[in-house]
């Protein structure tokens, strides 16, 4: 009885905050603030807004008519490949921002740069999902409205997302801008790091390759 009551309540926790995410986009200043500082949100939540993102991003590639966006061949897409094309920026993002509060005397710590990146996301499901399957009732005049509206989902979150920053580590406006244009920048110097750890990296193992070769062929 007692497991069954607080499995219940668990439940009853995680729709909360997942909820929570419709106040966050309609009220961002006061919505983000409670977001981390009250903790309204939760790493459950989180996590669900950014698979439905994916699913969203996948299921419109996959079903959207040909009216609105051009013909995708789902043959040919590695599917993992596109995945990590999404939550690579994202982590890039996250890790960066995150990286970078020291610098800038950030108050907020790296799983609330993580929840509120996560539900600063919750406009592009909401917006593409629908869009996706109205897609398939539209003439070829009206498919621009779709484009769009899709643009306005993209623009609206990363609005979202960069307020967030602001609320949770208590920036101004200008602060915050200042913040945002570093995270990006701190984002590709991690980017080209990486380019030249992994390419220092496939060279080792075709060096190593090579004096196997080599030997074996001694032999």
């Amino acid at each position: 009885m007692f497991e069954a009551l607080k499995k219940k309540e668990t439940y009853s926790k995680y729709f909360k905050t997942l909820k929570y995410s419709l106040y966050v986009i309609s009220h961002p200043l006061d919505g983000f603030w409670d977001l981390t500082h009250e903790k309204r949100g939760s790493y459950a939540a989180a996590n669900t807004i950014l698979i439905l993102t994916v699913l969203a991003r996948l299921l419109k590639l996959r079903y959207t008519s040909f009216v609105v966006q051009e013909p995708v061949y789902w043959e040919d897409i590695n599917i993992f490949v596109y995945i990590a094309s999404i939550i690579f920026p994202l982590a890039l993002w996250v890790i960066g921002n995150w990286g970078l509060t020291t610098l800038f005397d950030g108050k907020g710590r790296l799983g609330q740069v993580y929840i509120a990146t996560c539900y600063g996301l919750t406009p592009y499901p909401l917006f593409q999902i629908p869009l996706m399957i109205a897609s398939n009732f539209v003439t070829i005049e009206e498919a621009q409205l779709f484009s769009v509206l899709s643009v306005i989902s993209l623009i609206y979150a990363a609005i979202l997302i960069v307020l967030g920053m602001g609320q949770i580590h208590e920036y101004s406006l200008g602060k915050n801008i200042l913040f945002t244009v570093a995270t990006l920048f701190a984002m590709l110097v991690m980017i080209f790091i990486l380019m030249i750890f992994f390419s220092m990296i496939s060279q080792g193992v075709a060096y190593f390759i090579s004096i196997a070769k080599e030997l074996m062929f001694r032999m």
